[in-house]
């Protein structure tokens, strides 16, 4: 559980860091994202691989080599002095730590007693949704304080903890190099590189003008040339590296389904806050943090309380009102305006909060508690990934959403401001008067710099409703994983004894 809270952590670390990151590295806005990206690209490739690879070289062998290269490709990352070397660092650092996430999962699954499995899901959905919401706390205080390299330092401790530990305790287990002969190794090229167009297409996007870019199509076609080739190959090959098949059980389609959309939201809103704060209320990398923990502190009470509320209530009813809450969190900043700020996000963060806490746990225990526990690492593998690829897809769409809603307001807004109205008129003489009170001698300059600054407030305003009608699609996304888990099939409690399922 350290190693994916530490791995989802860093996923997050670098948000509220990049402007620092980027003026470090020598960097411009514009490729700042990739600090992100590569990492994604990493993680999203190797959590598939995940299942075949412990079989292969053992859970153990996998578990402490992956953590330890992990550990030190972040410190890799410390000392890096330019974007290429920087994006190489974040891809490899993303593809060791990316292990960790399914592995916990795996491990809850196959080394608990059917009875603890509720306590090891609220640890693992402590990792899942704390860790995003404090990545950016973290790495927003460390940067303003000490530096944007020491955020990579911080796996050095907890990684040696969990390596030390998990040495003196994991049962050791043989190699099975034979099944190198039988890989899926078609499927896995073809996924690798499908999901890493993808991701970059997700990523880039926005930024390029999407299929007005011919890089993005160009990838853009790699991607769907590529997944559909890796869809054909894992549904007939005798031994797939991904069962898709697995999905044709309906708790565990269904409830991948949601948990795409809860990926969408959950990574979407902790890009979304973020952006927010920095762009419109000028927030720097602590203050935003400060902002983003109430999301997650909350958390730390109220996870360790849903095994019992998992034993006592049916988890179809607590997942739907978890989602719910975090919904309502998202409508709460639906009308906001320019004078909206980290005070006014408190209570919808407390209750985002609420709500991811009582989610992810039972959500899990959905898909994956009809899953036979032969099945579960692939079951593991498939739902991380799906989740990790919500994400990316949420964080593109709401980027985009962002920016073209931004564009829509400011069109509507600069129609109503015209020189034709009156007091646009009076708005315009009263800033002249100010700019020439303030060292404008020119009345003609001081007029220019009096329209120009009009337009900033025009910008400004169009871009805080942009950014409300983006919290409003991550409420509606959310209600459709409502939807999605209400029609799953209950699922015995896993506290009541061995045999339950």
């Amino acid at each position: 559980m350290i190693g994916a809270f530490m791995a989802i952590l860093n996923i997050q670390i670098t948000n509220a860091s990049l402007l620092n990151i980027e003026g470090g590295i020598g960097t411009g806005v514009d490729n700042g994202s990739w600090i992100s990206t590569s990492y994604l690209i990493g993680e999203i490739i190797v959590i598939p691989l995940t299942d075949y690879l412990s079989r292969v070289f053992s859970f153990r062998n996998i578990m402490l080599s992956f953590a330890s290269l992990f550990a030190a490709f972040s410190v890799a990352c410390a000392f890096t002095h330019d974007l290429p070397s920087m994006i190489a660092m974040r891809g490899f650092q993303g593809f060791f730590g990316g292990v960790l996430i399914p592995m916990a999962f795996t491990l809850v699954f196959t080394k608990l007693p059917k009875g603890q499995q509720p306590i090891g899901l609220a640890m693992f959905s402590l990792a899942v949704t704390f860790a995003p919401a404090i990545g950016p706390t973290i790495g927003g205080y460390l940067t303003e304080n000490y530096g944007w390299q020491t955020i990579f330092f911080v796996n050095l401790l907890p990684t040696a903890v969990m390596v030390s530990i998990l040495f003196l305790t994991l049962e050791r287990a043989p190699l099975n190099l034979g099944l190198l002969r039988e890989g899926d190794w078609f499927g896995i090229a073809t996924m690798a590189v499908g999901l890493a167009s993808l991701q970059a297409v997700l990523e880039e996007g926005n930024k390029n003008d999407w299929f007005g870019s011919p890089f993005i199509v160009r990838l853009a076609i790699i991607a769907a040339i590529s997944l559909s080739l890796f869809i054909t190959i894992e549904l007939v090959v005798e031994k797939p590296l991904l069962r898709l098949r697995l999905l044709t059980q309906w708790n565990f389609g269904v409830g991948t389904i949601a948990a795409v959309f809860l990926g969408f939201a959950l990574f979407g809103s902790v890009y979304l806050l973020p952006a927010y704060l920095g762009q419109v209320q000028g927030y720097n990398a602590e203050q935003i943090g400060n902002v983003l923990a109430w999301t997650g502190l909350p958390q730390l009470l109220l996870i360790p309380l849903v095994p019992k509320l998992m034993q006592r209530f049916d988890t179809r009813y607590i997942a739907a009102v978890g989602l719910l809450l975090f919904a309502a969190s998202s409508f709460m900043n639906i009308m906001m305006s320019v004078d909206y700020s980290g005070d006014q996000f408190f209570i919808p963060n407390v209750v985002r909060a609420v709500g991811q806490a009582l989610t992810l746990a039972p959500l899990s225990a959905l898909s994956l508690g009809s899953v036979a526990p032969q099945d579960a690492p692939a079951a593991s593998g498939i739902s991380n990934m799906m989740r990790n690829l919500g994400g990316a897809i949420g964080t593109a769409v709401l980027a985009t959403i962002v920016t073209k809603r931004e564009q829509f307001h400011s069109n509507i807004i600069g129609h109503s401001v015209t020189l034709g109205r009156e007091e646009v008129r009076t708005r315009i003489a009263q800033m002249t008067d100010y700019f020439i009170a303030h060292g404008v001698p020119d009345p003609n300059a001081a007029r220019e710099q009096a329209i120009i600054a009009l337009g900033k407030t025009v910008k400004r305003q169009a871009l805080v409703m942009g950014f409300s009608d983006t919290f409003a699609v991550i409420g509606v996304v959310l209600v459709l994983a409502v939807i999605a888990v209400l029609l799953t099939r209950r699922v015995k409690a896993a506290g009541g004894g061995g045999g339950a399922h």
